[in-house]
């Protein structure tokens, strides 16, 4: 790669603080962007991502590179395109995955319209996955291939399955060939402050609060709507409909979850189902949390939609075992003349458990990322 300004988007911890010194030291000018939700740091010893001691660390780390650094409020988006989702999805009785939804709307969208505004080429960031730019077609356009991480169990190409042609030309995602171990190394060689910083939570804005404690007060401090009226009680059932107690709302609970129903049935007891509309939640045992197929919305792929069944592996969370399963474009019914484009059938090989409707269905073939969708519901 020739040498080029690059943005990266450095969060205050080790990996992007080593994204960041590996291009400084390739040569390239580097700037950097580091987002601001004002967020209050908890006493974990976790931090958050964006709060404000990772603001800092993300500050003396540019000081040591002699970069420049800008340090952008995105409270506005974090609340509209993440936080609202968060929350209106658990009260549907569905699990989000706001990280997914942080990289499509912050962090490769405002992210990067801010770095290019800077006349920047690319905006990098400490992900581990990998980018494979190629040639295709008489012109020879240039189309680019979302990869696995080469650290298997690291590898976050997970929650970037929403990007597209034109993120990816502008993304460089430096660790891809890394493991964390290596960069951890690295961090120490380079003198980095951040060497030994223990790797941020998942989800930023909860700092370090339990997702229920934020769903029941919300972080009033920080963001003006509160949900906490909207969640209530209702019956927990077995799946002949017998009531057999009662749930404090359904945004507290999740599939296959077995902990907290305060219920005793002589054999381990999952959640199987949970009905929003009727503000309800059916337990069962293990085996009845086990399914094979599911319907996805709001698809999207990185180069093109199947338009018949393909055989695919596929992830149905982050630190889920990708599984052998078909994928085919939903046919609401038989006589349906043109599949639903907006909808994406999925059949498992073999049953999976705890299928969550919220979470991130992605599709792989091999080490490459084809794309993903939201899971909407079980399909009997």
């Amino acid at each position: 790669m020739k040498k080029e300004r690059i943005a990266v988007a450095m969060s205050g911890g080790v990996d992007s603080s080593v994204a960041a010194t590996l291009l400084k030291d390739s040569g390239h000018e580097v700037i950097g962007l580091t987002m601001c939700f004002n967020l209050v740091d908890s006493q974990q010893k976790r931090p958050a991502c964006c709060g404000l001691q990772g603001i800092e660390d993300a500050r003396r780390v540019a000081h040591k590179l002699d970069i420049k650094h800008y340090v952008l409020n995105m409270q506005a988006a974090l609340e509209k395109y993440v936080i609202k989702n968060f929350r209106e999805e658990y009260l549907r009785g569905k699990t989000p995955n706001p990280c997914i939804r942080c990289n499509q709307y912050l962090k490769f969208d405002f992210l990067l319209k801010k770095a290019l505004s800077l006349d920047a080429r690319f905006l990098a960031t400490g992900h581990y996955a990998r980018i494979k730019k190629s040639a295709v077609g008489s012109q020879q356009s240039a189309v680019y291939s979302l990869k696995k991480g080469r650290d298997k169990f690291k590898d976050q190409s997970y929650f970037l399955y929403r990007l597209n042609q034109y993120q990816l030309k502008h993304a460089l995602f430096p660790l891809g060939n890394y493991t964390k171990g290596a960069v951890r190394e690295l961090a120490r060689k380079f003198g980095l402050s951040v060497a030994e910083k223990n790797a941020s939570q998942e989800v930023c804005f909860l700092s370090g609060t339990d997702y229920r404690e934020f769903l029941r007060h919300g972080l009033t401090r920080i963001f003006k709507t509160r949900i906490n009226t909207d969640i209530k009680p209702g019956q927990i059932v077995d799946k002949k409909g017998a009531v057999l107690g009662e749930h404090q709302g359904i945004a507290f609970y999740t599939i296959g979850q077995r902990e907290g129903l305060g219920i005793a049935m002589g054999y381990p007891a999952y959640i199987t189902e949970i009905d929003a509309k009727h503000n309800k939640i059916t337990i069962g045992k293990k085996e009845d949390v086990l399914k094979s197929d599911l319907l996805v919305k709001e698809p999207h792929f990185i180069l093109n939609a199947p338009k018949k069944k393909i055989a695919v592996k596929v992830k149905i969370r982050y630190n889920h075992l990708e599984a052998f399963a078909q994928i085919s474009p939903y046919e609401s019914n038989s006589r349906a003349k043109e599949p639903d484009k907006n909808k994406i059938r999925i059949h498992f090989e073999t049953p999976q458990f705890a299928i969550t409707p919220g979470q991130g269905a992605v599709f792989y073939d091999k080490d490459t990322v084809l794309g993903g969708g939201i899971i909407e519901k079980i399909l009997e």
